[in-house]
């Protein structure tokens, strides 16, 4: 998605003159067009992420609207601090862009995964998360972020382009759907492709199965939605973070709230380092049966029975 990203600044930065970008010393081979369209509004900030949320926030308190690029850990958790107080405390227009969510930097290990950058970010006032599943989706999301002139987090991964007929529902985007589904899949970010190619093994499955990415936070579970998770009796979640602070738990309470209460609810989530080896993202996702063939079959075991 970081392509899409790009592309989709550089847009901003021609029709817009508030916008400026910060970023930790990382874009090399992806972001100099941005670089060169923007001009002095593209500022290298070094290895100093603090310090960049610091001066973005400073930038946005004077009317500009600010995104901060790093990979993923080094925005979320080196920032929590200057964002929580600086940005979101007094609701100001700085963007944070984390690229390789997740496992997304795989064999770098731990220090470079973000499987908890939602339980850190989506509690903090004012502040809006974004998690695009498609790399389609990175353009508007974009455009609404800067429309919308809050705090906000956008977290990138790597992902394919939406499926037809898809169709938004609040905060949620409805991937597949069928009238004769015995299973609604709730899925977070580019694990969405998992879920499609699990269902691409069993298409026989694809008329039992909803599958709804959740695309941005707070959670808002529209009337639409509701009505369609009712129908379903059982209930998959799966995601590339941990389950305290993450969908799953996030979307307990909603359903709740709903008076929805599932026959079955089952969350496949970012189980950390079970074995303490690093290794890809796919290996990572793999030993938290993430992957397609482990996906295919939890939703093959919540069928109901013939």
């Amino acid at each position: 998605m970081r392509k899409e990203f790009s592309n989709a600044m550089e847009k901003l930065a021609v029709e817009d003159d508030s916008i400026v970008f910060i970023t930790g010393d990382l874009g090399y081979n992806a972001l100099e067009n941005l670089q060169a369209k923007l001009g002095k509004r593209f500022i290298n900030a070094g290895v100093a992420e603090q310090n960049m949320v610091g001066v973005a926030a400073g930038f946005a308190h004077k009317g500009y609207k600010v995104f901060c690029y790093s990979i993923a850990p080094f925005i979320v958790y080196r920032c929590l601090e200057q964002f929580r107080n600086d940005v979101c405390f007094n609701n100001l227009p700085v963007f944070l862009v984390g690229n390789g969510g997740g496992y997304g930097y795989g064999i770098m290990g731990s220090s470079h995964h973000t499987i908890e950058d939602l339980a850190c970010l989506s509690g903090q006032q004012n502040a809006q998360i974004w998690v695009p599943a498609f790399a389609d989706e990175v353009e508007p999301v974009i455009q609404q972020i800067v429309k919308d002139a809050r705090p906000a987090y956008l977290r990138l991964g790597a992902g394919k382009t939406t499926p037809d007929n898809s169709f938004s529902a609040g905060s949620f985007k409805v991937i597949n759907h069928s009238e004769t589904a015995e299973i609604t899949v709730f899925v977070l970010g580019p694990v969405a492709n998992n879920v499609m190619s699990a269902l691409s093994l069993a298409p026989e499955l694809a008329s039992k199965v909803n599958v709804i990415t959740a695309l941005h936070f707070p959670l808002q579970l529209n009337d639409d939605l509701v009505a369609m998770i009712k129908k379903t009796p059982a209930i998959l979640v799966a995601e590339e973070h941990i389950s305290i602070g993450g969908l799953a738990q996030q979307l307990s309470v909603q359903l709740l709230e709903k008076g929805i209460f599932p026959q079955s609810f089952k969350s496949l989530r970012a189980e950390g380092y079970p074995n303490g080896r690093y290794g890809s993202q796919g290996y990572h996702q793999k030993l938290s049966g993430l992957d397609p063939d482990s996906i295919l079959s939890h939703i093959s075991q919540l069928m109901i029975p013939a």
